[in-house]
């Protein structure tokens, strides 16, 4: 989670609860160090925000602070919520973790249209202790324009270690396909990421390049339509 989006969710935290909050509650849901939490804490008091409290005690958020509100109608917040709830589906466990924390911020504007269901059946969650690589992976290194090394098994079981430029991903019901531009193949190939082993960041960009490709593959490939795995 960036910085900005933590300072944000401390707020949201701090606003709903009931009694103080202490540093380790909150380095616990946010999943940082609690020496960062208290980094943060002085951070949002520093931008006079009303956090009373201290070390050792907990936190809370002086009565009547709010945000600006997010004005959506009863249509809106219903498709946000089946579109938020279809996450689960992906497999991406990062993505369901952010959906949840927007869904609390959902119920606190209006009611959670719950009558509306989406089944969870779908992808496996990308779970690191099960031996999964998290797709949070790949989207970092999307945004970051960084290299990866990978170790891929083909559907005919063939293994093999590829540096790839990643540009895209696609989310599908049963799986998700990295689209990246494969350096051993020299062109674009799709992955499956339930068939990678291992994945590193190498320590190499394509600074200014991850836009461009994308365009290429979108002019190769009819967009929206389902993409083999090789």
């Amino acid at each position: 989670m960036r910085r900005s989006s933590r300072l944000f969710e401390i707020i949201q935290i701090l606003r709903a609860a009931d009694a103080p909050v202490t540093a380790e509650m909150l380095a616990q849901k946010l999943e940082v160090s609690v020496r960062t939490v208290y980094r943060d804490i002085a951070a949002l008091q520093a931008q006079r925000t009303p956090i009373e409290g201290e070390a050792g005690v907990g936190y809370l958020m002086r009565r009547g602070y709010d945000l600006p509100p997010l004005n959506f109608d009863a249509e809106e917040v219903e498709a946000l919520w089946v579109g938020l709830s279809m996450l689960a589906r992906t497999g991406d466990s990062t993505l369901q973790e952010a959906a949840k924390r927007i869904c609390r911020k959902i119920e606190g504007l209006r009611a959670s249209p719950d009558w509306l269901q989406v089944a969870p059946w779908g992808a496996p969650v990308d779970d690191p202790a099960k031996g999964c690589i998290p797709v949070v992976n790949y989207r970092e290194a999307i945004r970051d324009e960084r290299k990866l090394r990978l170790t891929y098994v083909s559907s005919q079981d063939v293994r093999s270690e590829r540096v790839v430029r990643p540009v895209a991903l696609i989310y599908h019901i049963e799986c998700t396909m990295l689209v990246a531009w494969c350096e051993l193949r020299n062109g674009f190939r799709h992955f499956r990421t339930d068939r990678v082993w291992a994945c590193e960041m190498v320590d190499d960009h394509f600074c200014g390049q991850g836009q461009p490709l994308r365009e290429i593959w979108q002019e190769q490939n009819q967009w929206g339509s389902p993409a083999e795995a090789h």
